[in-house]
């Protein structure tokens, strides 16, 4: 049996914390143990993740220290980030599966995407990366080094670059090599590092960032994955949050939850993207009975033996 889980940046990140190295193993040990969990229970798992703490702490060094060294591009960026947490979540799963009689092969893949020049992402950045900027040197990098900048809810401003949809992972032999071998597997870190080809074939970087949720669609897909796994802050995707009519989705067809996006139910900042990277999941896998599973980390291991969390499967 083969699972998904797709996790997040801020997974690796404690909670009122600075998130820092240290903190960040801590945390990855913390993470481990869930996963060890579903490998005890006979799933073979591939880890994908996102890293805007990550990716945008690497930026705010570059910015810093431009003067003195050289800068990397945000291409450069995510991949870095994608062996150092690739490192960080293999070491702690290695580990902690030594400590329950484990011996299995744990490695991360760094991973390109194929994205399309011509999405519209790229006329209308808005994924912000880095930090906060006051106007006055957001400004300046506006006029000195081409970004395009936004002003954010009254905090400050901001770098904005595209979010284009992945089209391919390019490593998709190497991974499912990989999985044919047993082996348990980190891949699609933040989404992958955008790539685009030239007049003559050639891969270029973009400057993007990519929705991690639906590069780990692809991956789920590609593979075959009995379940794909979006993992969230809560256990539930809840119809009408927030209102006296609030109702968790526990067992939902992919017709419902469509209807339920349709009709504007889920944040497009939040939920949304972990919705529509399920129905992407569900629409394109090749498993005769696929299922898309939404729920918090820690409820990971009782939700894919149906226990809890929001399953969305095929219509019939």
């Amino acid at each position: 049996m083969k699972a998904v889980i797709a996790i997040g940046g801020n997974a690796l990140v404690e909670s009122n914390g600075v998130g820092d190295i240290p903190a960040q193993f801590r945390r990855s040990r913390e993470v481990a143990r869930p996963l060890c969990d579903l490998v005890d229970a006979g799933w073979q798992v591939i880890v994908t993740h996102g890293n805007g703490p990550q990716v945008g702490s690497v930026m705010r060094r570059v910015e810093i220290s431009s003067k003195d060294i050289y800068p990397i591009d945000l291409g450069l960026a995510v991949a870095d980030t994608q062996g150092g947490m690739g490192y960080m979540i293999c070491q702690t799963w290695r580990n902690e599966l030594r400590r329950r009689g484990h011996d299995r092969a744990c490695t991360a893949v760094i991973t390109t995407v194929t994205v399309d020049p011509n999405d519209a992402g790229f006329e209308n950045p808005t994924k912000p990366i880095g930090g906060f900027m006051n106007e006055a040197i957001a400004r300046g990098h506006e006029r000195a080094d081409g970004w395009r900048i936004v002003e954010d809810s009254g905090r400050g401003y901001r770098r904005v670059v595209a979010s284009p949809r992945p089209l391919k992972v390019n490593e998709m032999p190497t991974i499912k090599a990989l999985v044919d071998a047993g082996a348990l597997i980190v891949a699609g870190g933040g989404g992958g590092i955008p790539v685009v080809r030239d007049e003559n074939g050639d891969e270029q970087g973009a400057i993007a960032v990519v929705d991690k949720d639906f590069t780990s669609a692809i991956i789920a897909a590609e593979i075959g994955a009995d379940v794909f796994v979006l993992v969230t802050a809560v256990e539930y995707v809840f119809v009408d949050f927030g209102r006296p009519s609030q109702r968790p989705l526990r067992d939902v067809s992919l017709s419902e939850i469509r209807r339920h996006a349709a009709d504007e139910q889920f944040p497009p900042g939040s939920m949304l993207p972990k919705v529509e990277a399920a129905m992407q999941f569900l629409e394109q896998s090749p498993h005769p009975r696929p299922r898309a599973v939404i729920t918090d980390l820690f409820n990971a291991p009782r939700a894919l033996a149906g226990d809890t969390g929001t399953t969305i499967h095929r219509d019939g």
